[in-house]
């Protein structure tokens, strides 16, 4: 209980402490290099952010495959299975860096088009970016096999500590270096170093050198076929967090959709916060389902899903409490009026999206990644046919109605889950041989 209690909070601290640290070091940036600079730095860091997901997207099926296979003591198995894992990720890095190193010119274009320095600056800048999405990426399978082995502490810790340092290298250069590339350059030598630990760690842990990515034929194959589905996951993750703001914006104006957009930004924390307190569970079940008994795995599902309402009501009703308090430090008395009425309904759906959070990790670990992939995909077609349906007769309102309808989807996987339960074959039974994974 203590070990999946330190790992929470690991987990939470990961969530947390590069958002906050964005926060604090903004002012140095704003006040030293000015507006434009800033905000070439906030456009890179969201093509890192969104880069990384692409190319990591099959972190989580790294993390289910080592923990079945550590769960039967196949040593040999969970080697060939990062080395497999290496391989991908390598693969998905480098199309994902050159493809954002080819796109430079075009964004910077768009981005700096008045003013050639600033221009050259932007390019430098996306260039350097596409180089962290390939770190990023091979990190992800040293961060993922930590995971499988429950050691949240040993695979936050440096990824943290790192991203931190970025970020205190940023604030003290922002004063003498006068370019927001050279604070990019040096974000990419500290991260480039962070993953030379992370690699040593993870050599250590294997007890071995031998990680060089490679393809391992039926292990690489399983790997890909459940990592698709998680790979869908978080692209449509991305997709989901930009598409209501898209629909909106085209359609009601930009201006329209600003008390939206600060309700979202607002009610995020409380699916955030849960999904990554709780993310414990899908090791944790991935590596014991073959050798827990049904009632043992159910009691602990009744457990999670306790602190999983617990955490999401609780974070939902503060939020709500403080509502206005937050709305008037952070906007002008006219916008936070406007958001008051709204703050609820968005807030309700991050609520009820954030109770989806055990069921889903629980199918994650058991192997039913298609399931939840599938009721993923469907519940971003409802969060658009609805947002798009209604727009005009609800305005901003439908924006949050489709977020409503997002959530109420995503908790259909306790209905899967539930029939999973009701089974009598031993879950995860794909790790007695060799891996396999639904549908396959």
């Amino acid at each position: 209980m203590r070990r999946q209690l330190s790992n929470s909070i690991y987990g939470l601290l990961d969530y947390a402490a590069y958002p906050i640290g964005m926060l604090v070091v903004a002012p140095f940036i704003l006040r030293n290099l000015g507006v434009a600079q800033y905000g070439i730095w906030a456009v890179t860091t969201s093509i890192v952010n969104i880069g990384s997901i692409v190319a990591s997207g099959f972190g989580d099926a790294n993390t289910q495959q080592i923990a079945g296979h550590r769960s039967v003591g196949s040593h040999d198995a969970v080697l060939r299975v990062v080395r497999a894992a290496m391989g991908i990720h390598l693969v998905l890095g480098v199309v994902s860096a050159v493809a954002i190193w080819c796109t430079a010119h075009f964004l910077a274009d768009r981005l700096a088009s008045h003013e050639m320095q600033l221009r050259d600056t932007c390019v430098w800048c996306i260039r350097i970016a596409s180089l962290l999405t390939a770190i990023r990426a091979i990190e992800t399978v040293c961060i993922s096999t930590q995971k499988a082995y429950e050691r949240y502490g040993a695979a936050v810790r440096v990824s943290v500590i790192g991203r931190l340092l970025s970020l205190v290298a940023a604030a003290w250069m922002a004063s003498r270096a006068h370019s927001i590339a050279t604070i990019m350059c040096a974000i990419a030598v500290l991260t480039a170093l962070a993953l030379g630990i992370q690699i040593i760690g993870l050599q250590r842990l294997l007890g071995t050198r031998e990680i060089a990515p490679c393809n391992e034929g039926t292990i690489s194959r399983s790997l890909l076929r459940f990592g698709a589905f998680t790979w869908s996951l978080a692209a449509t993750g991305v997709v989901f967090s930009q598409a209501d703001r898209l629909i909106g914006g085209a359609s009601l104006g930009a201006a329209a959709v600003v008390s939206y957009a600060l309700c979202a930004q607002l009610s995020q924390p409380v699916y955030g916060l849960t999904a990554a307190g709780l993310h414990f569970l899908f090791p944790y079940i991935a590596s014991r389902c073959t050798q827990v008994n049904r009632t043992a795995l159910s009691r602990t599902l009744r457990f999670a899903i306790l602190a999983n309402i617990v955490m999401a009501l609780i974070g939902g009703g503060l939020l709500l409490v403080l509502s206005g308090r937050l709305l008037h430090l952070l906007a002008t008395d006219e916008l936070a009026r406007t958001c008051a009425p709204l703050l609820p309904f968005v807030l309700a759906g991050s609520t009820l999206l954030a109770l989806s959070v055990t069921g889903t990790y629980t199918m994650l670990g058991i192997g039913r990644a298609r399931t939840v992939a599938l009721l993923n995909v469907a519940a971003c077609a409802a969060i658009v046919t609805f947002t798009a349906g209604s727009l005009h007769s609800l305005g901003v309102m439908a924006i949050a109605g489709g977020r409503i309808a997002f959530a109420l989807i995503a908790l259909c996987v306790y209905l899967p889950l539930a029939r999973e339960m009701r089974l009598r074959a031993p879950l995860g039974e794909q790790f007695t041989s060799s891996p396999a994974v639904e549908g396959a």
